[in-house]
Parts: structure tokens; C-alpha cells; sequence
């Protein structure tokens, strides 16, 4: 497929603190060529929450604005959606049953009938079975069986992950979306999307958990044989982190934020004990002098009390120790100072910072390098996935396009035997790679896929104004 016919897909990333739209489009090599990036302050938005119907829909329009305005031949209509919050819970569940025609072979029906009985699993009042996904299988007294259609068996059995979430806070967000006129391709689970952006093959065979430090909270995933064995929402992050220095240092929410991010460092013994940061004085009042070691003494605080919750889930699954890829740290808040040190020190497990920039390519994809924007790229990741494999189709179906100028009508000049060698060899290492990256997605998007949108058609929407 040339690479005007390839579809354009963006990525949504309602956060906290900011929303962003990504545009992409892939090129022959397989990678995201970046079209057109917007960025915005996020408003209506708690924890991951809509608080605000209207200012949320402003910061969602703000953000295609200027993701338009990057590259004003790109049209956006359809996004692709992350969806995080604390409501979002997971649990792990087994499940088992005797089949009534043992002559024939287990057929993908045995399967579906397994995962429907983990539809009676109890779970609080006000919450909805997202998804429920099969993690491994046993037939009769065979177990870790990977994929059991077409074996023999009389029962057959299965370990679930089961996702859930509060109905009307998923709601709220594809309601934004829709006021901001704009059309939900799918609503994609924030941790899944992040690891997607982040992850290789390599760690998903060596097993590794991806923490995604956020604005609002943290998002966690956790990988083992190849297998999505958990994901997590934890309640705090970058705003908490925020907040303890307002309250702590006597300052202005905005002073409090750039501090954060200018001076803010995870290990209070790396700061200097001599350093000071002056603060403008309110109405005339003298300036403030504000410790390094005291700012980094909160921040630090904070971020042990999040990475204690990691490795408590690690715990609970009995993985501690077992994760041989370590801890892929990810989204805004793994930029901290010394992040890698203090997440080492508190779990006992190596880590390192997952940039998406494994999968980027064009002008605007080096503002992308950073792992604050993994989310996103995630879900146009998610997007092409589809694509590929034929679940959804967007050219001629009235989606994102953008029109071709008379600069990409032109030829290209001849190119030299040498470099079409060059090129031969690019296309050949490119295709492998993106062969192993097809697989890699594929493990982690399929068992999830359209469970989200399935709430909107269950239930028909209602007018809230």
C-alpha cells in the first residue's frame, strides 16, 4: 500500500493535566510518520475522571486546534480514545467446565461459553465487567495450555483477568468526544496503549511491568510468559506530587507545578543541602526561599508511596522477583530526577525510562520523544493494529484524511544502484521488525478489542443537558 493510501490515524489522550492529539500515518518502513501534534491544558478532569462535561469538551477542542493548525492540510474527525481513572479495577478469577459432547473436538464455542460463566463473578454495585480476558488453559490434567481449540478434552478450564469500571464515568468521556464533534473509533485502556508504545518482544517474553506515572494517576501493567497477567490503576501521581509541595512549601498551585518540573528531583540525598530556589513575594511580601533538599524530600516521599503500590501488586502476583525485564517507567512523571535510582532501590528490580520513540519517524516526531506521550502513541498504535487486520476500515469511509500537495505528486529523481541496495537491505531489516511488532500488538490488543465501545450500544446514550 503507497503511502497516500495509508489511513490517518489520531490518538486522544484525555489527561489530568493535559490533552493531546497525535495524527499519523505510516510510511513503507512500518513506522509512525508524525503529521500533526496539538497539545493542550486539561480542564473538567480528575484522576482520570470527567468532573466537567463542558471545559473538558474545550480542552479536547483546543487540542485538535492545535494539532490542525501544526499541519493545516490534516482533517480530523475520528479518534482513537484512552481511558484510565480510578474506577478502573482488574481481578483474577478461574473458571471451569465439563463439556457435554467430549467426542468432539473443543471448539472456540467450548470458549466462549467458559468466559461467559466469568459474566456471574461478583463485582461492587455501580460496576461493569469491561472485559474479560483468558490467560491460560488447562484441559483435563494438561495444563499452561496456550490455546486449546482443537484438542481433545472432557474438561477444560482457564485462569481470566477481569477488567472492570464504573458505567457512567466511561460514558462521560465518550460524551466529551462526541460534543467535540468528533467520532470515537474505540476507547482503549491506558495501561494496554502505554505498553504498546513502550514494549518490544524482548520484554514481553522476559516479563516486565509497565508503570505509566500520569498526571492523576498510575497506570500499571504487568506481563509474564508472554501473557497480560494484570493491570492496575493507582490513585496517585504527578497532581498529588503537586500538591504536597503547595502544602508543604507555603506555595501557588503554578509555583508548586514548576518547581516540579524545573528542580524536582526523586532522591532527596542526590540534592544539594546549600541550594535555594527564591519565590516572588504576594503583594508585597519578601521573597520566599525555598530548600532543594526540602523540595526533594516531598517529592520523594510521594513517589515512594506510588512505588510501594507497584510493588505491592508485583507481591500479590508472587512476581517480584520473577520479572527479568524490570520496570519500564513511562508518562510525564518518569521524567523526575533520579527516578531510575528510587525505583531500584524501593522494588529491588532494574529499571529504565520507556520512550515511544521506537515507533516514530518524520519533522514533528523529535518533540515526541518523550515519555510523557507513550499514552498516545499507543493509540495510534492501537489504530493501525485494527487496520491491519481488517477490523476497521477508514479509507473512502469518510475519516481523517489529508489532501495530497502537488510536492507529493512529484517523481523522485532516479536513485543510484547503491542506494537502491540501501534501500533493499532498509526494507528488508524494517519488514522483519515490523513483522515482530504485528505479533507483539497483537497479544496485546486482541483480547481487548471493542469491549469498551460494546457499552454504547448496549445502552442507548441520554441527554444530560
Amino acid at each position: 500500500m503507497s503511502k497516500k493510501d495509508q489511513p490517518i490515524i489520531v490518538g486522544l489522550d484525555i489527561g489530568t493535566t493535559k490533552v493531546v492529539a497525535i495524527a499519523a500515518r505510516k510510511n513503507e518502513y512500518g513506522k509512525l510518520e508524525i503529521l500533526g501534534v496539538g497539545r493542550a491544558e486539561s480542564a473538567g478532569v480528575s484522576h482520570g475522571v470527567v468532573m466537567n462535561i463542558e471545559q473538558c469538551i474545550r480542552s479536547i477542542e483546543q487540542a485538535i486546534e492545535k494539532c490542525i493548525q501544526s499541519n493545516p492540510e490534516l482533517v480530523v474527525k475520528e479518534v482513537y480514545v484512552g481511558i484510565a481513572g480510578q474506577h478502573i479495577k482488574s481481578l483474577q478469577t478461574r473458571g471451569d467446565r465439563v463439556r457435554v459432547t467430549t467426542e468432539e473436538e473443543i471448539s472456540q464455542k467450548d470458549i466462549d461459553l467458559l468466559i461467559a460463566d466469568q459474566r456471574q463473578t461478583y463485582i461492587p454495585a455501580g460496576d461493569e465487567i469491561i472485559d474479560i480476558v483468558p490467560q491460560d488453559f488447562t484441559v483435563d490434567s494438561t495444563a499452561n495450555v496456550i490455546d486449546p481449540i482443537g484438542m481433545s478434552g472432557v474438561k477444560i478450564g482457564a485462569n481470566f483477568h477481569i477488567v472492570t469500571g464504573d458505567r457512567n464515568a466511561i460514558r462521560n468521556i465518550k460524551r466529551c468526544v462526541d460534543k467535540a464533534q468528533l467520532i470515537t473509533r474505540d476507547i482503549v485502556l491506558q495501561p494496554l496503549a502505554s505498553a504498546a508504545a513502550v514494549m518490544n518482544d524482548e520484554d514481553l517474553e522476559a516479563g516486565v511491568a509497565i508503570v505509566d506515572i500520569g498526571g492523576g494517576t498510575t497506570d500499571m501493567a504487568v506481563f509474564y510468559d508472554g501473557i497480560l497477567k494484570h493491570t492496575a490503576v493507582i490513585p496517585y501521581a504527578g497532581v498529588n506530587i503537586t500538591n504536597d509541595i503547595r502544602n508543604g512549601l507555603g506555595v501557588l498551585r503554578a509555583q508548586a507545578e514548576q518547581m516540579k518540573v524545573q528542580f524536582g528531583m526523586a532522591l532527596a540525598d542526590e540534592a544539594n543541602a546549600n541550594a535555594y530556589i527564591t519565590i516572588p513575594g504576594l503583594r508585597g511580601l519578601p521573597p520566599k526561599e525555598i530548600s532543594m533538599k526540602n523540595l526533594a524530600h516531598i517529592i520523594q516521599a510521594r513517589m515512594q508511596e506510588i512505588l510501594d503500590y507497584v510493588l505491592y501488586h508485583l507481591k500479590q502476583l508472587g512476581l517480584e522477583n520473577r520479572l527479568y525485564g524490570g520496570i519500564i517507567l513511562t508518562g510525564g512523571g518518569a521524567q523526575l530526577k533520579h527516578i531510575i535510582q528510587l525505583t531500584e532501590y524501593i522494588t529491588g528490580m532494574g529499571a529504565r525510562i520507556g520512550y515511544p520513540n521506537e515507533h516514530l519517524t518524520g519533522e514533528l516526531a523529535e518533540e515526541l520523544m518523550n515519555p510523557m506521550y507513550s499514552t498516545c502513541v499507543g493509540l495510534i498504535l492501537r489504530g493501525f493494529h485494527d487496520h491491519e487486520n481488517g477490523k476497521m476500515s477508514f479509507i473512502g469511509k469518510g475519516g481523517n484524511f489529508m489532501p495530497m500537495t502537488n510536492d507529493a505528486m512529484v517523481e523522485e529523481a532516479p536513485k543510484t544502484p547503491e542506494e537502491q541496495a540501501a534501500d533493499e537491505i532498509n526494507k528488508e531489516q524494517s519488514t522483519e521488525k515490523q513483522k515482530k511488532r504485528v505479533v507483539t500488538l497483537g497479544r496485546l490488543f486482541d483480547g481487548f478489542k471493542g469491549k469498551f465501545m460494546k457499552i454504547f450500544e448496549d445502552v442507548e446514550d441520554e441527554e444530560i443537558f
